[in-house]
This record gives C-alpha cells, structure tokens and sequence, in this order.
C-alpha cells in the first residue's frame, strides 16, 4: 500500500535519468528566473548540475522475442550482452531474443538531462535500472511519473489558467489592474492600439505596483502588435501598464502558473476568522509548492533550506505530495564533493538532516532514506570537519550563521546551532540504523550524546532556568526564545526544565519578542507541546489574524503591528522589499492539524498514531488530516470527541483523560 501511494507509476514505463539529476535540471531552471528590475539575480552560493553522459544497464531474462524501441533525450549507444557488441541502427528497433540479456545503453547531452525510455513486453525502463556518470559506480536509476515516450522529464512545466482582473482603474495616462488576490503568473494583453513602449509594474501592493521606480518587479514591452505574452511568471496581485509613444493600453489577462496539487486536509472552527487563517495558510503554501518549495514567489523565488523545512511539515497536514518533498530535499542536497552548507546557512543544513527524520516519520519511505544515506553521511563529514573538543559545530568564516531576522549577536557560541546539531547526530543514528550501518549508529549516537551533554553545561543558566543564547557563563548572557523552544519539542528537557523554559523564556514578556513567522512557527509548535494551546489561539489571532485585517490574500515574510501604512511592506532597506507571499507565513496549518485536531504519527507512516484534539475555547472543530494511507477524519465539541479512521492502521483517541483504540476503518468516539 505504502509503495502504491508514494509511487502511484510503479509497474509504468518510465524516464529514467542519474538519481538526482532532475532536479539539478529543474534548480538551475528556477534560480535562473529571478528578474529584479530588469537584473537578473542569481543565488549567492555554490550550484551544481546534472551529469552530461550516463550509462543505464539491466540484467533481463525474456521468455520471447521482442523489439524494442530506444527514447532518449540525447545521443545514444545502445550495448547488447558487452564486449563491444553495439545496435548500430538501432533507430529501427532493436531484436533480442529470447534468455538473459544484459542491455547498456549511454545517453549523451550537454544541455538538457539525459533520460531514457523504453516500454516493450517484458523490457521496461523504471527504477530497477541502474546508471552511472561513467565513474565506476552504478545508482539505482532516478524515475517519476513520465510515463509518456513523448513528454520526457526536460519537458516538465507547471500548469496554467487564465484569469481575469476583479477591477480595472484609469490613472493618469496608465491603467491598474487588480487581480483580487496574491499569485504568480505571466501576463497576456490583448486590445491595444497603436506601437510603443508598455512599462508594466508589478506590486503584491497597490502602492508598490503604482511606483515603477522602487517596485521590487518591473519589465518593459516593445509592443508591435494589438497583443503581447510576458514570458516569465511574476508575483502580484496588482499590475499597472504604462504606454509610452503611441500605444494605447488594452485588456489583461493573467496566465496564472501552479502545480496541480489537491488539498486533502481541512479544518473548520466556530471561530470565521480562524477558519479565514487556515484558508489563507493554505492557499500561501500552494502558491510556494511549485518545481519545489519556494521562499517566496516574488523574493527569492529560491529554494532555502530553513523555508523549505517548515514547508515539508506543512504539507504533510494539507497537500500531503511526497514528491514534492523528495524532489526538494534532494535539490538541497547537491552532489559531492561538499563545497559549503546548504544556502551557506549553518542552521540550514542541520534543518536538512532533521527534515529527513520527518519525511520518514509522516511517510515511512525508508527506500528515500536509503537513497540519500551516503550523501548524508558526507554532508556531516563536512560539518564534523569543525566540531572541537566540546562536539560542537564551529562555524567557517564563509558561513552564514542566521537563526532569525532579529537584533542577536550569532558571532562564536551560538546555542541554536549546537541544539540543532545534536538534532541533525540523532537523526544520522537513526538513518544509518535503518541502513544497516551499526557502526555508523554507534558514531552518531555518541557525538549526539556528547553535542547534547554540553549544550547544558555551556547554554543553560542557572541563573535564568533556561538556555541563554550564547554561553552562559558569559557577563553579557541573554536569554532568547530559539534553543529553548527547540529543546522542549526535540524532547530533550525534563518535566521540571519544561515548566522553566516555558515561564523564563516563551512566555517572559521580557524576552526579545519573535517577529517573524519563520519562528513563530516554532515558537507556537512549541507552546502547544507544552500544553499552552489558547495561549497559542491567541496569538494566531493577533498575529496572523492582524496580516488578514490589513488585507493580505496570503501571509507576509514578516509582520510588526506598530507598522502603519506602507510600512509594512518594507524590508531590507528597500521600501517594498518584503514578501507578502512567504512559505514560512503558512504555519496555521500545522497548528491546525497537529495540535488543534491533534493528529500525530506514533510510527512512521502512521502505522500508529493518536488523536487528542484541543478545543482552546473553540465551540467545535472539525477536519481531517491526511496520510499515506487514507484520512483521518476529527470532530471535536464540547460534549464528544469522534475520529473516522480511513487507514488500514489502529490508532488512539485521547480526550479529557480517557484512551481508547481506533480499529482500522472505524469511527470510535468519546463523551
């Protein structure tokens, strides 16, 4: 069941490519569309591409004669049972007969991803092929669902619907379109008249798309015709065209571009404006869940890696698309050798390792585990290259050490990072138990325990009863919110540290307040694991609720509400600098499906899990979480608790003190 639901194409021919090698297509595609004001702006770290010249073998057994035919997508040598034995023309279809065969066929091309496709009776190409760089060492070969012999990965592109503006407004020589709401899409003006230049300004504000000079997305047209297509997508929700010579301004539609992904969570509330927050949530992550997780769809319009973390958790309560996450944790990833931490982010690279924990956790696809393991393991090579006595992770003078937008000293002993660290050991331990590496289980397991055992002895105070942000003993020692809420929901403080950091740290007025969704999102996930659900109901409201009071159709990169006007949009020093369409915005949805409906995986995938719903003062609540296999439905009031369990495993319903099991295909309530 598992393999059917995270590979709906298994038994399909499909393109087959070198593991990895498709995404490094698609990354080098999506980071090379950033335009701000007519500039390109590439990312500023290291970038890697896929292989030009592959190799692709399978041993075979037929019980007839078959010919096949050869798809690929570059130069071919097709190779038949070694020794040089070559199908010169094998364009006209290539004749085995029947006994074992063993086939080697190299694809060439330095431009586009070498992939190849065959589907004859008894020879199909999928993942149980192998291929190889020509470097000696053969990889299960990578494969999705082109299952098409005329639609091969190179041509992969997202969907696109035409959509038309809600209002059309005449200012001064120029016209504003509004689109009514945030998205990305390219732009098709049909009706104009005349020739000349069309300056058209984006703005996921009215004001940004009003100010051609200081919008963060602006290109100009040279129009000919009574028609024109844009060729990028760009993010907005207004655009304002401004004809110059003598063009005359005509219709526009907006070809907006997504990847067709269904929501298969829900959540309902008796509180409209929650249930507004949620929607919004969602609909800001879809619009971020594109070639891969993005940041932001208007700035970076990249793959980060801290983004990218909370994006998986989020979709695993909502889109639930494995392949999504797949493809984005491998783009992260890379090839060897390791030239610099993810994004050259320290933190990143550790939410790397932690994500793998989690997409195994949500899916039980241990084969991805497998895959990616000795990438892995010489990712944390390259982090242990500056781990000291301590067992800490010392950064290079090249790395970004970046924990949050906010006025912190992160220079030397950064507790964050060194809690993260002994997250990214444990989650190696399990990795390489699952792989059969013992040995490796061992090593990770005693560099987590000694990483951990001195993040308590360096980082917490006993002076504050909580972890500082730099060492402790330091005269300057401050006290932040981020290695304490991470400690608590890692599970690496007692009861009695728990309740401690709680009052001194998360719930202490007195500590620098997060402004960020980015952090809020673990600041919340955190306080619900402590129990402190309409605490965390009260901030959603404000918070998130405040962004929705101000208009947004989806959530900002960042939100302060002593900001009035236009301030809020402003961000890096530039006036509409910020996103208002941010991944990290969407963190409701977690909140909604994990703690508030209170589904949770036990075992990977689900195999068991428990339901403990938490009203926080809400009349009721309703929704339904999904899972690789099957939904589970909640429904949550004052007088019962009730769970629909559609997967083919047992689970739990906890409610005001009482447990009871939840039999495969059941619906089981309490009260």
């Amino acid at each position: 069941m598992l393999e059917s639901a995270l590979n709906p194409q298994a038994g399909k021919a499909q393109w087959i490519w070198y593991p990895g090698d498709f995404e490094m297509m698609l990354l080098l595609r999506v980071h090379s569309r950033r335009y701000e004001r007519g500039m390109q702006i590439t990312p500023c770290w290291h970038m890697d591409t896929f292989f030009p010249n592959i190799k692709f073998r399978r041993r075979f057994h037929l019980e007839k004669p078959v010919v096949f035919q050869v798809h690929a997508t570059g130069e071919v040598a097709v190779e038949v049972d070694g020794g040089g034995r070559y199908c010169y023309d094998y364009q006209d279809g290539v004749r085995l007969e029947p006994g074992s065969h063993d086939l080697c066929i190299t694809v060439f091309n330095p431009h586009e991803l070498p992939a190849l496709y065959i589907d004859a009776d008894g020879l199909q190409t999928n993942g149980a092929w192998e291929a190889s760089n020509v470097d000696s060492r053969w990889l299960p070969a990578g494969s999705w669902n082109f299952t098409s012999p005329s639609c091969p990965p190179s041509d992969f592109r997202l969907e696109m619907q035409p959509l038309q503006p809600v209002s059309v407004e005449k200012i001064g020589q120029g016209v504003l379109f509004d689109f009514g709401k945030e998205m990305m899409a390219s732009l098709k003006g049909e009706g104009f008249k005349g020739e000349g230049i069309l300056h058209i300004s984006y703005g996921e504000s009215r004001e940004e798309a009003l100010n051609y000079a200081e919008c963060e997305v602006r290109e100009d047209v040279k129009v000919t015709e009574d028609c024109f297509e844009t060729t990028l997508p760009r993010a907005f929700r207004f655009v304002f065209l401004a004809p110059e010579g003598g063009l005359s301004a005509g219709g526009l539609t907006a070809l907006y571009e997504y990847l067709p992904i269904e929501n298969k969570g829900s959540f309902e509330c008796s509180d409209d404006l929650l249930n507004r927050i949620y929607d919004t949530a969602v609909y800001t992550l879809h619009l971020n869940s594109r070639e891969f997780f993005f940041d932001g769809i208007k700035r970076d319009r990249w793959v980060w890696g801290g983004d990218a973390c909370q994006s998986y958790l989020l979709n695993y309560y909502s889109f639930f698309d494995s392949e999504l996450c797949k493809r984005t944790m491998r783009a992260l990833r890379g090839k060897d050798p390791v030239h610099q931490h993810h994004n050259t982010i320290q933190d990143y690279t550790c939410y790397w390792f932690i994500s793998l924990y989690d997409y195994y956790l949500y899916t039980g696809d241990a084969a991805f585990l497998r895959e990616v393991y000795r990438n892995a393991r010489t990712l944390m090579d390259f982090c242990l290259e500056t781990t000291d006595e301590r067992g800490f992770m010392n950064a290079r003078p090249e790395d970004w050490v970046f924990v949050d937008w906010a006025p912190i000293n992160n220079k030397g002993d950064v507790s964050l990072i060194q809690i993260l660290f002994a997250r990214s050991l444990e989650v190696m331990a399990l990795i390489a138990g699952l792989c059969g590496d013992e040995n490796g289980r061992a090593f990770y397991h005693s560099l987590w325990q000694k990483c951990l055992k001195n993040c308590f002895e360096i980082f917490w105070s006993a002076r504050y009863n909580c972890f500082t942000h730099g060492p402790a003993a330091a005269s300057d020692a401050v006290v932040t919110k981020y290695a304490n809420m991470f400690a608590l929901s890692f599970g690496y403080l007692s009861e009695e540290q728990k309740a401690a950091v709680i009052q001194n740290a998360l719930l202490n007025e007195t500590v620098l307040p997060i402004t960020t969704p980015y952090m809020r999102f673990y600041e919340l996930a955190a306080l619900c694991d402590a129990g402190c659900y309409e605490d965390v109901m009260g901030f959603l409201r404000e918070y998130w609720g405040g962004m929705l009071r101000l208009g947004a159709t989806s959530f900002w990169e960042a939100y302060d509400a002593a900001e009035q006007g236009a301030q809020h949009y402003a961000m890096y020093g530039r006036p509409f600098g910020k996103s208002l369409c941010h991944a990290w915005g969407a963190g409701p949805i977690l909140l909604a499906g994990k703690y508030f409906l209170g589904v949770r995986p036990e075992a990977p995938g689900y195999e068991k899990f428990t339901v403990s719903p938490h009203l926080a003062g809400l009349a009721y609540i309703r929704g339904s979480v999904p899972t690789p296999g099957g939904a589970i439905d909640v429904f949550c009031d004052g007088e019962k608790a009730e769970v629909v369990n559609h997967t083919p495993f047992e689970g739990a319903l906890e409610w005001k003190g009482q447990v009871v099991a939840v039999p495969p295909g059941q619906t089981v309530s309490l009260g």
